[in-house]
């Protein structure tokens, strides 16, 4: 019995790790003099990489006090020798194309992963990751802090903030002041924001460690985020290195995210939220409720209930849409929260994901207001009336 438990464990540990494939090493990398150095670089490296797939606070080869800044790193690496195009989990390879040693104990790596199509190399991806030898073992990290180096440093609160230059500290308290709003609300716990203020997607990669990815050709703005002991950590590449703008709206679903399971949220519900306490495109709450009385609301034979379903449209195009079931939501929102508090709304908020049917939000809504598919559009026209006021 002792024999096939430690066969059967062995069999689960070889297949844990041929998950990924070792990596492969071109004769023309040259690797560090001493051959015991090299022979554990790589075997640590592989290791690192046989790993990237579960949660990263448990890859060993992972220091603590470099999890957060590797962790984002980690999440760009995760299913990279998938091609969804070619149906091949392992169709991209992992090579090894550069190693650099800094000094004694401190390396810069740099990893490809290729895959041949019809005799065409198809590159993927290239990263580069920071290796420090300790103990006669690797651990490996993101090149963040490194190309950082030299930007400035702000706290305030319990956000720190990296920029070049300049920092809006008027704008970024004012972003902490709704972060501690909307966290109070959502009854979430006050967690640590570590914040990046880059110029652009391009120059967010290079500095995690994403020199390339096929994923991101072409685009030039976003944002990438991780989150690990209760610390986010946001390197923004939004034309914003001083931090002179953010959207309440976005903000709010962030931190819904980080208090609310995501498959739970009930977009709706969460975009009404959005539209209440931050706007939308730039457009105030007062302002939305105002276009939405003067272009749906004017007509008294608006059915509520038809509109809701529909996701009616009354914004100034497609891209800058206004949506009829978002600000209805909004009016319920406001009144659960007035009269229950905003547990109440917790609850509705998290009734689970949209559906055609609704069956869901109706069940959960007809509890926390008394407000169900046989009264709504009575319900939604006194709401209407009473807002604003």
């Amino acid at each position: 019995m002792k024999k096939i438990i430690l066969l059967l464990s062995l069999h689960i540990g070889l297949l844990s790790f041929a998950q990924t494939n070792p990596l492969i090493v071109p004769a023309n990398v040259v690797l560090p003099k001493d051959t015991l150095v090299a022979k554990q670089l790589v075997k640590s490296l592989n290791g690192f990489l046989s790993q990237k797939e579960s949660p990263n606070k448990e890859n060993v080869f992972v220091l603590k006090e470099d999890l957060l800044e590797t962790s984002i790193l980690l999440d760009e690496m995760k299913g990279i020798e998938k091609s969804a195009k070619f149906k091949d989990d392992n169709f991209y390879k992992g090579y090894l194309t550069n190693v650099v040693q800094i000094d004694k104990s401190n390396f810069i790596i740099q990893l490809s992963y290729i895959g041949v199509n019809e005799n065409t190399p198809v590159l993927n991806a290239s990263f580069e990751i920071l290796g420090k030898y300790i103990d006669d073992k690797f651990y490996f990290f993101s090149p963040l802090q490194r190309n950082t180096l030299s930007w400035q440093t702000k706290k305030i609160g319990n956000c720190t903030f990296h920029f070049k230059n300049e920092l809006n500290t008027k704008v970024a308290a004012a972003y902490v002041k709704d972060v501690a709003l909307f966290d109070k609300k959502l009854n979430a716990p006050q967690d640590n924001i570590v914040w990046y203020g880059c110029n652009d997607m391009p120059e967010v990669m290079q500095n995690i460690g994403v020199l390339y990815k096929l994923e991101y050709n072409g685009r030039s703005v976003s944002t990438i985020n991780a989150n690990e002991n209760s610390t986010t950590l946001l390197v923004n590449g939004t034309y914003n290195t001083s931090f002179n703008s953010f959207d309440p709206h976005d903000l709010w679903h962030e931190r819904t995210r980080n208090a609310i399971p995501k498959n739970t949220i009930n977009k709706p519900v969460d975009e009404g939220c959005a539209y209440l306490y931050g706007g939308s495109w730039g457009i105030s709450w007062s302002q939305i409720l105002k276009t939405f009385k003067e272009k749906v609301a004017s007509n008294p034979k608006s059915d509520w209930l038809s509109l809701y379903d529909g996701f009616y449209n009354f914004g100034e195009s497609k891209e800058k849409h206004l949506i009829v079931a978002y600000v209805i939501n909004a009016l319920i929102v406001e009144k659960i929260e007035k009269e229950k508090g905003f547990p109440a709304v917790i609850e509705l908020l998290s009734c689970g994901k949209y559906e055609k049917s609704n069956d869901n939000y109706f069940k959960v809504l007809e509890k926390v207001s008394g407000i169900n598919k046989a009264n709504f559009n009575e319900s939604v026209w006194a709401l209407i009336k009473k807002s604003g006021k």
